[in-house]
């Protein structure tokens, strides 16, 4: 291959190439042109939110007694006051009425 024929294979490649870039730009504006950024963007933001909540159910299907304890853990840290007042541990009611007591005799 002469360096000639080389040059004009170089010179189709390159035109081939920009060609197939500005097609490219100009789907991009197209494309940009019939949904927004912002349209854009909250798709993007929705199917990612898709995704982890599809990766959360499968990790909760394949972990359900560790989901379970998780659970009954928070119901317990929220239920724990009425809880230890239920057996008599509460936060010092009673102590503090005991104090209360001889200020006010």
């Amino acid at each position: 291959m002469t360096r000639r024929e080389r040059m004009l294979e170089d010179r189709y490649l390159r035109d081939s190439a920009r060609a197939l870039v500005e097609a490219d730009v100009e789907h991009v504006k197209t494309d940009l042109a019939r949904k927004g950024l912002a349209a854009r963007t909250l798709d993007t933001v929705k199917h990612g939110a898709i995704d982890l909540y599809e990766e959360a159910v499968d990790a909760a299907e394949d972990n359900k007694g560790a989901l379970a304890a998780l659970v009954a853990a928070v119901v317990v840290w929220f239920a724990r006051n009425p809880l230890l007042d239920l057996f008599g541990l509460g936060e010092g009611d009673d102590a503090s009425e005991d104090e209360a007591e001889p200020a006010e005799q």
